[in-house]
């Protein structure tokens, strides 16, 4: 039985190959790949990265022809997605587990990935709901995360549930949590899981089912903390904590290699009716182009539900800039770069609001979007409602388990594009419902996420993830 790769002619082909010797030399690279022959540059093979076979073959020096025993068709796609970056039109009538499995034996499965799940191929107006993807047990979704190029790890009951970028492969882990109510994908591998019921953060290996380690915090009388969020940078981790007894919260920064505590933000000891201190943030979003971590959360009471926003100066530890919310406070927000904004659903009105990031200092900088509903008989009517931001797009669920896409709109010679010119006053924000007929409606929509060029939808009591994507892209 021949090796994989050696340096002689296949004889088991059909029609024997019988190139010219090779001239180390020459930009010419021959390569006999189950008994065919294929000629490509060096350059082309250099693209597959120094770590990869095809690299080690483009460097080499010999003057025969290698010999690799692999299917010769997948060979073809391979090389043609070296020398333009994507696959063929012809790939879809393979395998896509094939054509993973060959792309791990030549070492170039992140090029496949770059090729298949690229945030850039992602087009909203173009999602459609392809896939269900089925979790075993009984317990619904609680909450998910994606990685930037589409694996998604699903907590639901005390497991967590892993699908490759592909969707092909899953992998489920047992947790000592009850319930998990933080998750972020900290890599396709680790994640950063807490609960509101359950002391300390942890660091899980998805593949291995450990611990990695447990990130805790402790307040004046050292009781026992709680997560309540759980936010990343590219450096570093952010976790909301609240102490046992309810009576301290405080925001932790972790450098997201080692782990290590970096500083605290934000630490509240509670005394009496002190309101705002007493409301932990719930929502941690990193804002890059500000070098902000914007924090919120909110409290529901006797006057009806309040919160805040706090955008925190890390360095420093003081507030850049803060609102409070008393009058129609959030039920969900979101923030974009993208657009320069934040955007909110109105717990009370149930409508989308939005604020221009670079016109924070206003008193009330928010702007509604939709048609200002009159609140009827006190109905809460955003409870519930989900938002998100991902590209240059806004989705939202709020009643009747439709998703809402908000894109700015660009108004005669005064408006502006992306985010850029004018105030948010002067931009207009349109809706469209998402999706074929066949997938409007649906149950409760309890959690939007996103990651590569796919979007991630779960329903209230549905034991399975929603997975939409551009109507004719992939496999």
């Amino acid at each position: 039985m021949s090796p994989p790769f050696s340096g002689s002619i296949s004889s088991s082909s059909s029609s024997p190959i019988l190139p010219p010797p090779l001239n180390p030399e020459s930009n010419i690279v021959a390569i006999n790949v189950g008994g065919h022959l294929f000629q490509t540059t060096k350059q082309t093979l250099a693209l597959a990265g120094s770590k990869s076979l095809l690299s080690t073959i483009s460097d080499s020096s010999q003057s025969l022809v290698p010999f690799i025993d692999r299917d010769p068709d997948l060979f073809s796609l391979i090389l043609s997605l070296l020398r333009t970056g994507y696959l063929p039109s012809k790939a879809k009538a393979f395998d896509l587990q094939d054509l993973i499995s060959e792309s791990q034996f030549y070492g170039i499965e992140s090029l496949l990935i770059n090729s298949l799940s690229n945030p850039s191929q992602f087009e909203a107006f173009n999602l459609e709901k392809s896939l269900i993807l089925p979790l075993n047990g009984r317990d619904p979704p609680s909450t998910i995360a994606a990685t930037p190029f589409g694996s998604l790890h699903v907590a639901h009951g005390g497991k967590i549930t892993s699908f490759d970028w592909s969707l092909q492969r899953k992998t489920t882990i047992l947790t000592h949590f009850s319930a998990i109510d933080s998750l972020l994908a900290l890599s396709p591998s680790l994640a950063a899981a807490g609960a509101t019921d359950f002391s300390g953060l942890q660091i899980l290996n998805l593949e291995t089912s450990r611990v990695e380690t447990i990130l805790d915090w402790e307040n004046v009388t050292r009781s026992c903390s709680t997560v309540q969020a759980i936010g990343a940078s590219s450096q570093l981790l952010f976790t909301s904590f609240e102490s046992g007894r309810r009576n301290s919260n405080s925001i932790m920064i972790y450098d997201l290699q080692t782990f290590n505590p970096v500083t605290e933000i934000g630490r509240n000891e509670i005394y009496g009716a002190e309101i705002d201190s007493a409301i932990p943030a719930t929502m941690l979003n990193w804002v890059s182009g500000y070098n902000l971590l914007m924090a919120s959360g909110s409290h529901s009471g006797p006057s009806g539900v309040q919160g805040n926003i706090k955008f925190w100066d890390i360095r420093t530890g003081n507030v850049a800039w803060e609102l409070k919310e008393k009058v129609d406070c959030f039920s969900d927000m979101t923030v974009s770069e993208n657009l320069s904004a934040i955007f909110k659903i109105g717990v009370n009105s149930g409508e989308v609001y939005s604020a221009d990031l670079r016109k924070l200092g206003d008193e009330n900088p928010w702007i509604c979007l939709g048609d200002r509903m009159k609140v009827v008989n006190g109905k809460k009517a955003g409870i519930g409602g989900k938002i998100e931001s991902y590209g240059n797009q806004v989705f939202c669920s709020r009643e009747g388990g439709s998703i809402e896409l908000w894109s700015e709109v660009t108004v005669g010679n005064g408006g502006s594009k992306g985010g850029l010119g004018l105030g948010l006053e002067e931009r207009v924000f349109r809706k469209n419902l998402m999706g074929r007929v066949k997938d409007l409606g649906g149950g409760k929509v309890t959690k939007l996420a996103f990651g590569g060029n796919k979007m991630f939808v779960t329903r209230k009591d549905q034991q399975s993830v929603e997975v939409w994507q551009s109507s004719g892209k992939g496999f």
